[in-house]
């Protein structure tokens, strides 16, 4: 005796061994025995053999019209077998009755199940619902088939260009446009973002790099809404002070200024000036929801997409040639020996009497000027003659500065390498300006620039002409700047303390490997600078802790001992844990996109330029068993072979390999090396500005589609 069965939701048939009331002993064709409850024995029978039941029943089931089986059906709850008998005949033969069976099982749309071997047909409504959806997944299947075939043959549909970043970064893996791409990398077996660069679905790498970020930063656009930019008090005592502000050509947002007074009298006042905007934007409005949203302005070479809108900019931008709203610190110092003998906070309009700008001034405000009266530099702007003795004072104040800084920190503060500057332009620079000699970008760097990124207007299309200059880190006008920066920065950060009003700051515990810069809400050490506490409040036009804890600092000034009561921010309030979090994350992103843009401009230069070799420092050891090295003369770190029995510090010469601008990879052959083994030394860890991180070498993209699930055999590097 026989028996078909179901079991785990399929059917099998074997030979029955034994029965007992509520469950039999069964063989199958394999061998194996299994025990079955009665209840899901379905058929039992003498002939045919069990496979061939089956193999016949599968047969039956195959050539059963499911509408026609439908009508034929009963309103109320049926057996396979008594569908059989109204389908076939009376006399349904056991292939039949089987054949029922499967095709019952495999049409739920037409058949829902009601217990073993029972069934209930659908209502009509349910079945038109179905039978639509049914048709509609068939269509939607011979789309796939058909993109995944266009992409196969070099040609992306429309469909999936306007869904390009989505499917590779964050897909909707039940998508069909990431089914296609999924279906024709594995056909054709190529990486997926290779396979869709083929296929033209990509513009450029500049706008695949751009795009990306929009799409992963700025989902609905980099546009502000209508906003009506809040004028500042008009109660702000004016400052009897001539400021000026110090920063690059480009930077529009001028958060700070510095001023002077009482050279020569043996008490000097040095003035920190900030813009203001916490004097007139108040927290919870929809202006301040759009800073809140984008934490930070975001720069990268050639443009910026800033934190507030550009009126509002324009209002409490330090510019030259009036009087700007601002919190001002005053410190009281003592001329002859540089010591800090006081502080003061006011709110204030201060007149900015100029805006100077370093990377066109660097050249003539050395050491050397500052120090010595006599020397004369040909073309020097009045405006900084005028200053010249106010600047010698802060440039002798900030070397002060630093060196008592160094004392808190346990070691001097080195700073080995320069920062770099892009500027982008449309046309060419004239023939061999920036171009190395041979091809080596030992010398390519021509002129001095500093500062971030500027912004002409106008988004770059990735087609401009790239110079990249150098600003030494250190030079006499960025060290005033940078510790003025810090005199305030770590000020207003006891000031918050001393009042018990939070804020935020940022900390380290310990110069030690791996204890990094932190953020939280309490004034503890930062270790790397060198200070008790520091709280960024240096720059709220373009960072919005800053702008936070500028709402904290104008408390203080106003409500004194009373400042906790009406500061907007509460001790232990969750929105300054929230604003935190949220900071760090946005500020990570632009900072890292920033990092990608620059490198991709830097491998720009260098086939602008036809730069076949560079000369380079071995750092460390990479991936793969190769060596990183830093460029002497570029922002460009990259992997080299070659360098196996290197020492780090050792000074190479790199021939240069292929450019990919959408990974922004490059790797490299060391030729020669450049310097005297005897004098190679381990060059030592480099102290970074506050905030900073070292350059990465340029990993592959990071792609969200899985191309294992349709078992893709692809090998590029590119492939996840």
């Amino acid at each position: 005796m026989h028996a078909l069965f179901e079991e785990a939701g399929k059917f099998l048939a074997g030979r029955i061994l034994s029965e007992a009331e509520s469950s039999a002993q069964i063989e199958l064709d394999s061998g194996k025995r299994v025990k079955v409850k009665g209840a899901h024995i379905l058929l039992k029978f003498e002939k045919p053999a069990p496979a061939d039941l089956v193999r016949e029943a599968q047969s039956v089931a195959a050539e059963i019209e499911l509408p026609l089986a439908w009508e034929f059906a009963p309103e109320e709850e049926f057996g396979f077998a008594d569908l059989a008998r109204d389908y076939f005949s009376a006399n349904a033969t056991l292939a039949q009755q089987a054949g029922a069976l499967f095709a019952l099982y495999e049409a739920p749309h037409y058949f829902r199940r009601a217990g073993k071997g029972r069934f209930k047909k659908a209502p009509a409504e349910i079945l038109q619902q179905a039978l639509a959806a049914i048709e509609k997944k068939k269509a939607i299947l011979a789309q796939i088939d058909e993109w995944a075939a266009a992409l196969g043959r070099g040609e992306c549909p429309q469909p999936i260009r306007e869904q390009l970043y989505k499917i590779l970064f964050k897909p909707d893996k039940n998508a069909p446009e990431y089914k296609a791409v999924v279906e024709a990398s594995r056909a054709t077996h190529k990486a997926p973002l290779d396979l869709l660069q083929q296929a033209g679905a990509i513009d450029s790498p500049y706008q695949f790099h751009w795009k990306r970020f929009l799409f992963e930063n700025f989902p609905k656009g980099t546009g502000f809404p209508a906003v009506t930019a809040p004028q500042p008090p008009e109660d702000l005592p004016l400052a009897p002070v001539q400021a000026y502000s110090i920063d690059d050509s480009q930077t529009t947002e001028i958060d700070d200024a510095l001023s002077v007074q009482g050279l020569g009298t043996g008490t000097v006042t040095l003035g920190i000036h900030i813009a203001a905007p916490g004097l007139a934007i108040v927290p919870g409005t929809p202006l301040d929801q759009l800073g809140r949203n984008r934490l930070s302005t975001v720069y990268m070479p050639g443009y910026k997409i800033t934190m507030l809108p550009d009126e509002v900019v324009r209002i409490y931008t330090l510019d030259e040639g009036r009087a700007n709203p601002a919190v001002s610190l005053y410190v009281t110092i003592n001329e002859e020996t540089l010591e800090i003998t006081g502080t003061e906070t006011k709110l204030e309009r201060v007149p900015v009497a100029v805006n100077l700008r370093h990377d066109q001034l660097d050249h003539i405000v050395t050491e050397e000027w500052l120090s010595d009266p006599s020397v004369q530099v040909q073309n020097t702007p009045q405006p900084l003659l005028e200053r010249r003795e106010q600047l010698s004072f802060l440039h002798r104040l900030a070397k002060s500065l630093k060196a008592q800084r160094e004392v808190v920190r346990g070691k001097p503060e080195t700073f080995n390498r320069p920062d770099y500057n892009f500027r982008l332009s449309a046309a060419r620079p004239p023939e061999g300006a920036n171009t190395p000699s041979g091809g080596s970008a030992a010398n390519a760097v021509a002129s001095v620039g500093a500062g971030k990124s500027g912004n002409d207007g106008a988004e770059p299309t990735g087609r401009e002409q790239v110079s990249i200059t150098t600003r030494k880190r250190g030079a006499p006008l960025d060290l005033i700047v940078a510790e003025a920066a810090i005199v305030a920065n770590s000020s207003w950060g006891q000031l918050l303390a001393e009042h018990g009003v939070p804020g935020i700051y940022r900390s380290q515990a310990s110069l030690a490997p791996g204890v990094k810069v932190r953020m939280g809400t309490k004034a503890l050490p930062h270790a790397g600078i060198g200070v008790k506490s520091y709280a960024w409040a240096t720059s709220p036009l373009r960072r919005y802790v800053d702008l936070v804890n500028q709402w904290q600092i104008i408390a203080c000034v106003r409500h004194g001992k009373t400042a906790a009561l009406a500061a907007p921010f509460k001790p232990k309030d969750a929105d300054l844990f929230s604003i935190i979090s949220s900071f760090d994350g946005a500020y990570s992103a632009y900072n890292g996109y920033q990092a990608g843009m620059e490198r991709f401009w830097t491998l720009q230069y260098l086939q602008q330029n036809e730069v076949t070799d560079i000369e380079a420092t071995v750092f460390k050891e990479g991936p793969a068993g190769s060596f990183l090295v830093r460029a002497d003369a570029l922002p460009l770190v990259l992997p080299v072979l070659g360098a196996q029995n290197l020492p780090r510090g050792a000074r190479v010469r790199v021939k240069l390999g292929e450019i990919d601008e959408i990974t922004l990879d490059i790797s490299g052959t060391v030729l020669e090396r450049l310097d005297d083994p005897q004098d190679a030394s381990d060059d030592g860890p480099v102290d970074e500005p506050e905030g900073d991180d070292d350059e990465a070498v340029a990993g592959p993209i990071a792609i969200a589609v899985d191309v294992n699930e349709a078992e893709a055999a692809g090998t590029d590097n590119r492939a996840p």
